[in-house]
């Protein structure tokens, strides 16, 4: 499948499909999923990165037990809102991935989500040790919290729209 807009995302996410978030990085692909009514992220267990044709397997594997219906991938780009090699590798990624499944991608915009996921792993005590094991995913459900929040509000923005139709 394509890459999509997130505007596109709801067409996506019918019968009662949930939407997943993904953190790629060079060792690990941290995963988190959204529950039915599209509120909140939840993390699962990283997918430890071996070669291509394996992770791909995993993830799929996990994408299908978990009724998705969409993906969100963080798109790591650079602070002046260029695009690097990781971001290529983002990218690559998903292409890649659209020779082995149907599911459409959506990217996000993920500057400073491990950050922001490390401080709240801080702030919820856990060690250094403990982070480590849980900052891809927590990464994700980040990703996959904001990719959330912008579809509530583009759904509360439909609502208070005036029908066109319905003007005299």
């Amino acid at each position: 499948m394509a890459v999509i807009t997130i505007e596109q995302l709801p067409a996506r996410l019918v019968d009662g499909r949930t939407l997943a978030g993904l953190d790629l990085g060079d060792k690990t692909i941290g995963v988190a999923v959204s529950d039915r009514g599209f509120s909140f992220a939840h993390p699962r267990p990283v997918i430890l990165r071996k070669k291509f044709s394996l992770d791909a397997a995993a993830l799929l594997a996990l994408l299908e037990k978990e009724n998705v219906g969409a993906v969100a991938i963080g798109l790591p780009i650079n602070m002046d809102g260029s695009e690097g090699p990781r971001a290529q590798k983002s990218r690559a990624f998903v292409r890649n991935m659209a020779q082995l499944s149907d599911l459409p991608f959506v990217f996000w915009d993920e500057r400073l989500s491990t950050v922001a996921a490390e401080r709240t792993l801080i702030e919820m005590d856990f060690s250094r040790a403990k982070r480590a094991g849980k900052i891809d995913s927590a990464a994700a459900a980040f990703i996959l919290q904001g990719v959330l929040d912008r579809l509530q509000s583009l759904d509360a923005a439909d609502r208070t729209e005036p029908d066109p139709s319905s003007a005299a």
